[in-house]
């Protein structure tokens, strides 16, 4: 997924909004205390080629490692949004040092309960 989507750091930079308990390190801080797997969990998966428990393991520690960095540089007042790049259409990882507008990105915030509307926005019976 963070071939094609974004990034692990973009990514937990992100995810804080949706829990105001977290901070970007701290998140990170968690990721890296899960998951021990053996290779004969791996073994009795069925999947469409063979699983590299190691491999998996050093991308698993380089993307912390590389999500640690984007974190540290990146400002503590924008923690909890994306960057989207209109003419990319996509969302995408901003450049720590280089003005957001210079790379044609836009913050955008997320909040708890994401794009769901709450029970107040909802209007009642017509009414505005």
């Amino acid at each position: 997924m963070m071939e094609r989507i974004l990034e692990l750091g973009s990514l937990v930079w992100a995810a804080v909004a949706k829990d105001p308990g977290f901070t970007p390190l701290s998140l990170l801080e968690q990721l890296k205390r899960r998951g021990r797997y053996r290779p004969e969990q791996t073994q009795r998966l069925d999947l469409a080629e063979p699983f590299d428990l190691v491999r998996a393991k050093e991308y698993w520690l380089n993307s912390l490692a590389n999500a640690e960095a984007f974190v540290e540089a990146m400002p503590p007042e924008e923690a909890g949004c994306l960057y989207y790049a209109a003419a990319r259409e996509r969302f995408d990882a901003p450049r720590p040092g280089i003005e957001l507008a210079e790379q044609g990105l836009v913050p955008h915030y997320g909040r708890p309960g994401g794009v769901l509307p709450r029970p107040a926005d909802q209007r009642i019976g017509g009414e505005a």
